[in-house]
């Protein structure tokens, strides 16, 4: 008995790998399959991007579009794709459409609501922010290699006094 479970484990995975392969040519069944346990945020963000023009051409997404994610792939993850929306709608490509933005565009890139003063408003804060953190962060990586160089000369300059008196002496 214990014979006929190893191979029963070892056609598992061939059986699988054949079952996945007839179903990857189809176009619907490869936009249904289920996320790979190893999908990352970035990849299924990548994978938006080839399935839906709003992604790809970083147009500014309709309200709710989690829903209209999910009602088209339905065994997705929904932290891993909040994560993978989290990424595409905090990118500066995207903050920077959002601050000059009239519409807003569903999965099929269909034109919907308009983006609200808030919302545009919203983005030219973040971009400020995130300018600001990085010439702040910036300005503090120039102080401490300056502060470093300071340092390196006066150590220098010691090392001379030292190195001059200790031959007279």
């Amino acid at each position: 008995m214990t014979s006929s479970t190893p191979d029963l484990q070892a056609t598992t995975p061939d059986t699988q790998a054949q079952d996945a392969a007839a179903s990857a040519p189809a176009p619907a069944a490869a936009a249904a399959a289920p996320a790979p346990a190893g999908l990352t945020a970035r990849a299924l963000l990548k994978q938006f991007q080839e399935q839906f023009p709003p992604f790809r051409d970083c147009l500014p997404l309709s309200i709710g579009i989690d829903k209209q994610i999910l009602a088209r792939l339905p065994d997705l993850d929904r932290k891993l794709m909040r994560t993978a929306l989290g990424i595409h709608t905090g990118s500066l490509r995207y903050l920077r459409v959002m601050e000059k933005a009239k519409l807003r565009y569903d999965l099929d890139g269909k034109a919907g609501a308009e983006v609200t003063a808030t919302h545009r408003e919203h983005a030219t804060q973040v971009l400020q922010q995130r300018f600001k953190k990085e010439a702040d962060r910036k300005k503090a990586e120039r102080e401490a290699a300056a502060a470093e160089e300071a340092n390196r000369l006066r150590l220098e300059k010691l090392n001379l006094l030292t190195a001059k008196f200790s031959r007279k002496g």
